[in-house]
């Protein structure tokens, strides 16, 4: 075999070798049968995966929405494609690179629920929605609604496309305990206008862990001729869906929150009708308007990471999107129903199962959130963020797999004591 083709298939099998977690997959196996609200309760079987994880001693980290950082499997792959594309160099570059992208591109769609030539792999959530924001075609005059919920990347894009081209933007608030989907879907309905061009909604809002009802937003905004853009930065890997069921126009996320990714990696989704209109952030050597491919020129970057994708893939279907859901609201709820009702405990997510998932918010009366962070981390050894802004005023807490019942009954036992002491 020629030197060339055998290097070539060395690297692009290496990409679906194999985590080296038999026994921990036939773990997972052997639960098979069991409902996974029923296996989310089960603390043996998902110490298993905490054992997966290298953890820092010093505090319990509640702060996992910003970087769900990887498992130890995971963290080895991701050493060994580093080395690889490190000894070949150039090599790889050159040759395999893009073949590869293609086939994690494939992978990623997959597990997203829609064609493999309506996604691209970027770096973050960030990127992918400002590329849509800053690449449609606005006119002075031309409406764009959002939330003051919403990332603070995007409203500072809006801002951006504001004064630059004179796009209006209408602000509204989504509240922290809706009492139903028609109430927030009339939220954004009641904003439109015949000059509204786009709607900017946040699948799961990022400080209070609300799931917003997407596919109803959308279905009543195409009735007005309003494109939807889907900032699902913390719902990817996360909850259960099909971008093709969301009936959306624009979709993204980052992947190294809730798939594990190694940091810088994300993706956006372009429904096929709309990928034309979008002017690309980088220019690239694709001129087909109708190919998404063109959009996602971001020259020479750390390819090591989009290997890994490959990788955190493998390790979300060995766990399983329904098993990880459940357990990830298992523990939302297993400390928020013990406190919800507390006196001077304020819980910013809503009660309804339905409508969040690992994410919530609590603060305490008399005590503003930065100080609460802080007092959770110095006197209680928790690591959490504050939030205090869109009527959202406490600190987020995140837990991942990893996170015992026995750290939220610490937690629990921190908030009732500041909550007393307040």
């Amino acid at each position: 075999m020629h030197k060339r083709q055998f290097i070539k298939n060395i690297v692009l099998t290496s990409i679906g070798a194999p985590l080296g977690l038999h026994s921990f997959a036939k773990s997972f196996t052997n639960k098979a049968s069991i409902p996974a609200t029923i296996l989310a309760s089960d603390e043996a079987f998902w110490t298993e995966i905490r054992n997966q994880y290298l953890l820092k001693p010093d505090y319990i980290n509640l702060e996992n929405g910003y970087y769900n950082f990887l498992p130890t499997p995971l963290l080895n792959k991701y050493i060994d494609h580093i080395k690889e594309v490190n000894l070949q160099g150039s090599y790889y570059m050159r040759t395999v690179q893009f073949d590869n992208k293609k086939k994690i591109t494939a992978k990623l769609a997959g597990i997203a629920g829609c064609s493999a030539d309506e996604i691209v792999i970027t770096r973050n959530t960030t990127e992918s929605l400002d590329m849509i924001i800053g690449g449609l075609d606005w006119k002075a005059g031309d409406e764009a609604i959002m939330a003051y919920q919403d990332y603070g990347a995007m409203l500072d894009m809006f801002e951006l496309v504001q004064n630059r081209y004179g796009v209006i933007k209408k602000m509204l608030s989504v509240p922290n305990h809706p009492k139903n989907d028609e109430e927030i879907v009339a939220l954004y309905q009641n904003a439109i206008t015949e000059k509204t061009k786009v709607i900017l909604v946040s699948h799961m809002i990022n400080i209070s862990g609300q799931i917003l009802p997407i596919q109803k937003i959308c279905t009543m905004a195409h009735a007005h001729g309003v494109q939807v853009i889907v900032d699902g930065a913390h719902a990817f890997a996360h909850i259960q869906y099909r971008i093709d069921d969301l009936g959306c126009d624009y979709y993204a996320a980052s992947l190294h929150k809730w798939l594990s990714t190694p940091l810088g990696a994300g993706m956006l989704y372009v429904n096929k009708t709309r990928i034309k209109n979008v002017w690309p952030l980088l220019a690239d050597g694709e001129k087909d308007l109708n190919k998404i491919n063109r959009l996602n020129h971001t020259g020479t970057h750390p390819v090591a990471t989009d290997l890994t994708i490959n990788d955190s893939i493998e390790y979300f279907e060995m766990i399983g999107p329904a098993k990880k859901e459940a357990r990830l609201r298992y523990l939302q709820n297993y400390w928020t129903e013990k406190v919800r009702n507390l006196p001077k405990i304020i819980v910013n997510t809503p009660a309804d199962a339905n409508r969040s998932c690992a994410i919530a918010n609590v603060g305490i009366e008399g005590i503003a959130p930065g100080k609460l962070a802080e007092r959770l981390l110095k006197e209680h050894q928790i690591f959490t963020v504050a939030i205090d802004y869109a009527n959202v005023r406490g600190c987020r807490i995140c837990p991942n797999l990893y996170t015992t019942t026995a750290e939220l009954d610490h937690f629990i036992k921190a908030l009732q004591t500041l909550a007393n002491n307040a």
